[in-house]
């Protein structure tokens, strides 16, 4: 009888010690392993580690307090709380726990430098949450290895410089019709007119990344947007809990409604792809780039180029719509970066000339401000990586293998220590000559894994920027609360309302 109960009880036994192995010792092993080393950090918690108190107090209280006034002191604070609190209390780096995952905390320039850069395959992509794929699908976000290889060799070629050239008169005609409708509102209101540029803006990207990325416009794209963004309140908020493996399959009623706008997503992408698949109708938009072999080895799947789709329509359509929210919020707070970036224009562009691809390089405070821009609102505010082995880092460090990486990127960009005691203000003359270190400003990412798309996010931001400002004055509307807050991108949490009026 008590040999029976012992080879009953003998499963339970095994589950108990699995877990007390891999949610207890190891997590305390690796605890003790980094503090032997000088690096602290708030004690684990064994299971969900510290996510649970990331996610409940310090960004609940972040994103419940905005600003009372629009300064950019408290950007670290709101956008990455946990990083504000600890590096004070523990130093840098610091760790801390994402479940039973460790997670090093990094804001120095020179490892995150090495991090990036390195290239023998040390650090590598986190295994995100299953549940993003249905915002990315397999593209270059997730992808590793060979096939991150052959998907990032036929998207450089279909971004790179040349290309993204013959789209100016695509983003011009977008930015055109966006301020025919302005216009009209100066008509029925008198010369100011007050708009939420975050959405007005998006509009416009989303219109600009469907004209070149798959030769049709804003309304037939719209469907897809409305779906991502749905998809993107459902990734944040599995992206900030631990995943419990086997989880998606079970038909809970957030997981069936993953299911029903990934199913839509794709088909809309696949009626895209379809309409589309004569590739010579349209032999200049990314769509046809992408269905176009590279080499006769490299060629993506339906499957495979679906995925990109998803990627692009996201990212394409977030991070310049953020980039140029920001911006003008910080042209309509600082009026004398206004009058310079328009006079810029002016001298440059003529009166009544659209930006062409000759003068762009020409407009440097243009370029100025939107650095600044990105140095103190990111679109993302941090990069994640592993170490996929056992690694020193900065020559000092023992990193053990599966180790997550925290890279700080909006607090690199506001230390002091790195950008002077004026780090938490607007000046864009920081950018008058290049940088000394990369990795003191990094808004695309550094090394192989640096995004595709920041050529074309810089040129289309430019040329929006520059006809704008040519055409408008504009200051912050009494509405808007300043409020950045961290989604997938670092956006305001209030909208941005700002008050336009029409140049003599």
């Amino acid at each position: 009888m008590t040999f029976l109960l012992l080879l009953l009880l003998l499963p339970l036994f095994c589950i108990l010690f699995v877990i007390l192995f891999n949610f207890v010792w190891i997590p305390l092993r690796i605890q003790r392993h980094f503090r032997q080393q000088g690096i602290g950090g708030p004690p684990y918690r064994p299971i969900f580690g510290n996510s649970a108190q990331i996610r409940r107090r310090m960004i609940a209280e972040a994103e419940s307090s905005p600003s009372t006034a629009f300064n950019h002191e408290g950007v670290v604070q709101r956008v990455m709380p946990h990083i504000y609190n600890w590096s004070k209390m523990y130093g840098d780096p610091f760790l801390y726990w994402f479940g039973s995952t460790a997670r090093l905390a990094v804001s120095e320039p020179e490892l995150i430098k090495e991090i990036l850069v390195n290239k023998s395959g040390s650090f590598g992509k986190i295994r995100i949450n299953p549940v993003s794929k249905v915002l990315f699908g397999e593209g270059l976000v997730v992808l590793e290895g060979e096939k991150w290889n052959v998907h990032r060799r036929i998207t450089t070629l279909a971004f790179n410089m040349e290309r993204i050239k013959e789209w100016v008169p695509e983003i011009v005609d977008s930015t055109r019709n966006m301020m025919t409708k302005w216009d009209a509102k100066i008509g029925a209101n008198g010369s100011d007119f007050e708009l939420d540029v975050h959405k007005e803006f998006h509009n416009l990207s989303g219109d600009i990344i469907s004209r070149t990325a798959f030769g049709s416009n804003f309304e037939e794209g719209k469907r897809i947007f409305e779906l991502q963004e749905q998809q993107v309140m459902l990734v944040l908020q599995a992206m900030r809990h631990v995943y419990v493996p086997g989880f998606k399959y079970i038909p809970t009623k957030k997981n069936r409604l993953w299911w029903k706008l990934e199913k839509e997503t794709t088909e809309l992408i696949m009626k895209l792809i379809d309409k589309n698949k004569n590739i010579k109708q349209n032999p200049k938009t990314l769509l046809s780039l992408l269905m176009s072999p590279y080499k006769k080895e490299d060629v993506l799947t339906l499957e495979e180029v679906v995925s990109e789709c998803k990627t692009f329509y996201f990212a394409g359509k977030e991070t310049t719509a953020n980039l140029l929210t920001w911006a003008f919020l910080l042209l309509g707070l600082h009026q004398e970066w206004q009058n310079k970036a328009r006079e810029e224009v002016v001298r440059i562009c003529g009166d009544n000339v659209f930006p062409s691809v000759e003068n762009l390089t020409e407009l440097k405070i243009v370029s100025m401000i939107l650095n600044e821009t990105l140095r103190l609102y990111p679109p993302a505010a941090m990069m994640m990586r592993q170490a996929s082995e056992n690694v020193k880092l900065g020559g000092r460090l023992d990193i053990p293998m599966g180790t997550q990486l925290f890279l700080a990127m909006t607090a690199v960009h506001h230390d002091a220590r790195i950008w002077g005691e004026d780090a938490n203000e607007f000046n864009p003359m920081r950018f008058a000559e290049p940088r000394n270190h990369l990795a003191s400003f990094f808004p695309f990412g550094l090394g192989p894994r640096v995004c595709v798309g920041q050529n074309l996010a810089m040129v289309e931001a430019k040329i929006v920027l520059a006809m704008i400002v040519r055409e408008y004055s504009f200051v912050i509307s009494h509405s808007y609360v300043h409020a950045p807050m961290q989604s997938l991108t670092m956006q305001p949490q209030y909208d941005a309302q700002i008050i336009f009026s029409k140049r003599a």
